[in-house]
């Protein structure tokens, strides 16, 4: 019994089929970089003045934007408590000043179009 498996896995081997460890296993999408396509709508189509501080952060006027590899990684974050008072929108958690201006308010709103965009 064992001797057919064996040779079906070398039948497998021999014929080039990619392993897990392979450089063309990756997402069948491309989702590309959600941090730069948030601070490229900011900056370029809200006309706000964003930036880029460390690898997973935007800062822009009083608001941070958190990212995460996956939606479901910002909501665990969430639950460890590492965004208490963060509005989740997809895989960024959004922080803002407890109270908010009506400049602020126009700030979160163009903040929360970018980022539902991605």
């Amino acid at each position: 019994m064992r001797r057919p498996l064996a040779a079906a896995l070398a039948a497998l081997a021999a014929a080039g089929v990619a392993a897990c460890g392979s450089s063309d296993a990756g997402p069948l999408s491309d989702d590309s970089d959600k941090q730069a396509a948030a601070l490229a709508c900011l900056n370029d189509e809200k006309g706000l003045d964003a930036r880029e501080e460390g690898d997973t952060e935007v800062v822009v006027d009083g608001a941070r934007i958190r990212f995460y590899l996956t939606a479901a990684e910002a909501e665990a974050a969430q639950f460890r408590g590492e965004g208490e008072g963060a509005e989740q929108i997809g895989q960024a958690l959004l922080f803002v000043e407890p109270e908010v201006t009506p400049e602020g308010e126009n700030l979160l709103e163009d903040v929360e179009a970018c980022l539902q965009d991605l």
